[in-house]
């Protein structure tokens, strides 16, 4: 659904439904269809044309197995909407059922807001932590959102993502070829899945992001060096943040560092900024650009680089959420909240030691 013309055209942070395309021209501009075709192309910037290709190329290959050594992502059965208490303070999208896209405005902080941002990236942090030690053969996602949801809200937290424009679930476990978004189900996770588990948490009115991507039982030196590159992409984007530094610069260092190895980088998905709401400028791209924006003291976003073996190209399946890749090839995702600090960068969402 694209917004009301009233909305601001941004680009989507990383956590998207087709729900939230937003911008000022109408329906007739932003999109042009060919009848007999599948594809539908956006006629905005670059930043927006891969997002419509998303939103809409859905395709019926999914019987395909892409190697011959492991099967195609299917959905599996979800579970009732887990309870959460009334005292926990809910973040006000949750009452209106719908998803706010990024806020305009950087969340920059004072001291008191610091040090709620470090609460809450904390609590991120212990939270995936432990999410990780559950991954093993046959234990189902649902079960993981089912410890990950209840941890939560046993620190009086809330799980973000729940009732965030419909999503149905508190994590997000996007397993193999799933780039992001996937929803937990009834799927057991077989010997030699990777699965990327996404934690973001609303603790005294600020959230805290994080993901990362666990290995399941004997996983192949394939995967495995995927996902090293993944995560020493987003440690070499966070070593050269500091105020003043362009924002265009994380991608560039991501998308070097991936290239050193063949590694596609996923565009439609990107980095935000986060606190007081869950998404806000800036957008923070994962590939070489141009765009312009420098980081500033004590701001908070999000880097959250997602590397592919094979294409690119995403797919979205019919649950407006899961998102896969065309080819069906391994993706890998890590994620920090980080604070910009007087000299570099300190990371939120990192368990301390």
């Amino acid at each position: 659904m694209v917004g009301a013309s009233s909305l601001q055209p941004r680009l989507l942070s990383s956590f998207v439904g087709d729900r939230l395309v937003q911008s000022r021209q109408p329906l007739a501009q932003l999109f042009h269809y060919n009848p007999g075709r599948k594809h539908v192309s956006m006629q905005l910037s670059r930043t927006f044309s891969g997002l419509t290709n998303l939103l809409f190329n859905r395709r019926n290959n999914l019987d395909e197995v892409p190697d011959g050594k492991r099967k195609r992502l299917r959905p599996g059965r979800l579970s009732p909407r887990r309870p959460v208490p009334n005292h926990i303070k809910r973040p006000p999208y949750v009452k209106t059922r719908m998803a706010p896209g990024i806020a305009s405005g950087p969340e920059v902080h004072d001291l008191k807001g610091i040090e709620h941002m470090r609460a809450s990236g904390r609590l991120a942090a212990q939270v995936l932590n432990y999410a990780g030690t559950l991954v093993k053969p046959g234990i189902i996602t649902d079960e993981i959102d089912e410890a990950v949801h209840q941890m939560i809200i046993d620190n009086g937290a809330y799980p973000s993502p729940l009732g965030y424009g419909g999503f149905p679930k508190s994590v997000c476990t996007s397993v193999n070829e799933c780039i992001c978004h996937g929803i937990p189900d009834s799927r057991p996770l077989e010997d030699g899945d990777i699965i990327n588990i996404d934690v973001t948490v609303y603790l005294n009115g600020y959230h805290g992001d994080t993901s990362a991507t666990f290995f399941c039982g004997d996983v192949s030196e394939e995967a495995r060096n995927l996902v090293k590159v993944t995560k020493e992409s987003l440690d070499k984007a966070i070593s050269i943040c500091a105020p003043g530094v362009e924002f265009k610069k994380i991608g560039k260092t991501i998308h070097d560092h991936a290239d050193k190895f063949g590694y596609g980088v996923v565009r439609q998905f990107v980095g935000h900024g986060v606190g007081r709401v869950f998404h806000a400028d800036p957008v923070v791209l994962h590939f070489r650009n141009n765009d312009g924006g420098r980081m500033v003291l004590n701001q908070t976003f999000t880097i959250e680089p997602m590397l592919t073996i094979g294409s690119i190209n995403p797919v979205m399946w019919d649950d407006d959420w899961t998102v896969v890749t065309e080819d069906g090839s391994l993706s890998a995702q890590f994620e920090h909240t980080i604070l910009v600090t007087e000299d570099g960068a300190e990371i939120l969402t990192q368990c301390e030691a």
